[in-house]
Order: C-alpha cells, then structure tokens, then sequence
C-alpha cells in the first residue's frame, strides 16, 4: 500500500470523530450461504476437494450439455449478506452510529441478522433474498433467489417505518449509503421519491454525503442504467455523492457514456473515474479492482496499490469492505490519497481474516504491510 505515512498520520488525527457521525444504510438483504462446489468426496464433511476455478467450473457444466450432471456445492458458513448489510456492518466495526434499513425479514428478523439488527436498530421491510456464493480461487458465482425484494417500494417505506420517521431517520444522518441498485425492481422509483418527497423536508445545516453503489448491472437494460445514473446526479443538490464501481461495473458504464476502452493500468483507473465523474456531475467518483483502486474527486485523480492476498480466507464481501473504508474515510475528512489506503486495506484485512476491522486495527494493518512515503 502506498501513502502509508500520510494516512497514519491523517487517521490518527480524524479517527477520534468517528464516533459522532451517523451513517443510515440500505437497502437490501441476503442470507449467504457460503459453498464450496466439490470436485471429489473421499468422505463426509470436509473431506472433499473443492473445484479450485471457475474456468474448471464452466468445463465440468460445459461437459453435461445433452446429458446431465450433479454437483454437489458443499455449505462452509451461513452467514448475513447483502451489499447493504455486509457494508453497514463495516461501518459499524470502524466506530460509526450506524441505522440499518432493509431486508433483513418481514413477520420476523432471520436469525442471522438478530445480532446486527440490534446492533444497527434496524428497521426491516421486507424478507431477505438467499444467496448461494460459490467461492473459487480466481473469484466467486453468485447464485441468488430474490424475488422478495420485489416488496422494497416506498409504499412499503411509507408503511414501514413511515414517511415521517424517514425524514427524520435522513435528517439525522451524515451519511446516506443506499446499495444493491440491480437487485431492487423499484429503487429507482424510491430515489426519486426520496429527491421529491424526502430530502426538501430535512434540515439544510448539515452536510450530508450519499454513497451508491450499483452492484453488476451487466442484467439490467442500458435505459435502467442510465436512468439511475442520472437520478444519482440529482442528489448532488442535497448533499455529497459518491458512486462506487468494481471494475466491471466501471466499464460498463464508462461504454455506456459513450467512452473508447481503456487497458487496465493505473494511469487509465485515474482517466476512467475523472470522465465518468464529470460525464454524470458528481462529486466522487471511486473505482476498485482485485488489487488496486482509484477514484477522481474535485481535488483531482489519485490512486492506490493494494495489499493483494493470493489465498483469502474470504472474498464475498471484499468490495462492501473496501466501500465502507473509502467512504467512511472521506466521511471523516481524509484526503482522497489515504481514503483510497484505507479501504485496500479494510478490503485487505477482511479477507484475510473474514473479520471487519476497526479503525485501531487497521492503523496497525497499514503499518505493518504499507510503503513508507
């Protein structure tokens, strides 16, 4: 990681705020199911080895065309997911007042949200979709059921917590981070009825950022896309916004806006986010690969190595935990430079220790595997 230095330096100085700033984030909600796709059993339980690539996965599907085939994808953990919740829980680990709403369950909380809904004191508004996550060693396939996400509407929001707790639930917030846009049918619908209806009712003496994060559109149509794009830009009247992109989705829409590809290369990451941010009129624009990241802001481009582990104890959840550490940051006043430090190495330590770190934990992290500047 570069800009080690810079960044302890500005963490140790802005790190004691975190405390004070409150963050509401949504929208969704998963059940992850954690699965190991098995090439060959040699007995119960563990005893298997896992097909170690997806490539190696498209052959053995691939091989079944006209016949059929059974494989068997063998559960490691069960745990919360979802964009919205796996960010927010990040957020919380790094000392933020984070409100929590989203799917989390309708009747009744699934039992792997109970402690982080209490936690977050979550409003939930619908039941959670269910994500298998098969985890291979050059990334991961999610295979997700999600039709309950349908019932995420402002209807719904109206109802559950009400439109005026959610003007109050926004007007107390710093930060309002709202994720998982491809997942959700109606999300655009409700930004826009938070644009109408939401924002003009909350106080104007509080600056407010806005984080959104699309989530693999390549599913959803050109016109859905642009139409959110646009809809994203209109927050910029009411606050700060930042959108994050993987490197895919960055591609996508980079295309999209009518710009010739670019080869993959740090230089080109910095040219890519600065066109996308003034091409939609926003404030932020990050953009985060496997072993990198960069984002262009009005202070200019700036760009970051990360610490890149060939064996993680973890991936789906990677981007949420670089999410959380690059707005988290900018939420307290770092600089672009050490924004981008701190979430390739939130990012790095969850996935070597499939644990959200504190903001002391990862002072300690960018000391120990950062370049001194």
């Amino acid at each position: 990681m570069e800009h080690t230095t810079k960044t302890l330096k500005e963490l140790k100085e802005k790190a004691p705020f975190a405390r004070s700033k409150k963050a509401l984030v949504g929208i969704d909600g998963f059940v992850d199911v954690i699965v190991h796709p098995v090439d060959q059993r040699s007995g119960p339980g563990n005893q298997f080895k896992a097909i170690p690539t997806i490539t190696d996965f498209a052959k053995r599907i691939g091989s079944a065309a006209g016949k059929s085939a059974n494989i068997e994808l063998a559960p490691i953990v069960e745990k919360l997911g979802g964009n919205g919740p796996i960010m927010a829980n990040a957020q919380s680990a790094q000392g933020l007042q984070v409100r929590y709403l989203g799917a989390l369950g309708f009747d009744a909380v699934h039992h792997v949200f109970h402690e982080f809904a209490a936690r977050t004191n979550a409003i939930s508004i619908a039941d959670p979709g269910v994500t298998h996550a098969a985890e291979f060693s050059d990334g991961k396939i999610m295979f997700g059921s999600m039709a309950s996400l349908d019932e995420i509407t402002y209807e719904r929001l109206c109802e559950l917590p009400g439109e005026d707790a959610l003007i109050q639930i926004f007007d107390e917030s710093d930060l309002i981070a709202m994720v998982n846009w491809t997942m959700i049918p109606f999300l655009t619908d409700v930004f826009r009825s938070f644009l109408s209806t939401v924002l003009p009712a909350v106080s104007k003496d509080k600056a407010r950022t806005f984080f959104f994060d699309l989530a693999d559109p390549e599913k959803r149509s050109e016109a859905d896309l642009r139409e959110v794009l646009g809809v994203f830009s209109e927050f910029e009247a009411f606050g700060t916004v930042i959108l994050g992109l993987n490197l895919r989705e960055a591609e996508q829409v980079d295309a999209l806006l009518g710009f010739d590809p670019l080869l993959n290369s740090p230089e080109n990451l910095q040219v890519m986010a600065a066109r996308i941010r003034e091409k939609l009129s926003l404030d932020t624009v990050v953009i985060h690969p496997v072993a990198d990241a960069a984002c262009a802001t009005p202070e200019g481009t700036a760009y970051a190595a990360g610490p890149f582990c060939e064996k993680p104890k973890i991936t789906t959840g990677a981007g949420d935990h670089f999410n959380s550490g690059f707005v988290t940051a900018r939420l307290l006043g770092l600089s672009p430079e050490a924004a981008l430090t701190l979430a390739v190495a939130t990012s790095g330590y969850y996935v070597r220790t499939a644990i959200s770190p504190s903001l002391d934990d990862l002072a300690e992290f960018i000391a120990a595997n950062g370049v001194r500047d």
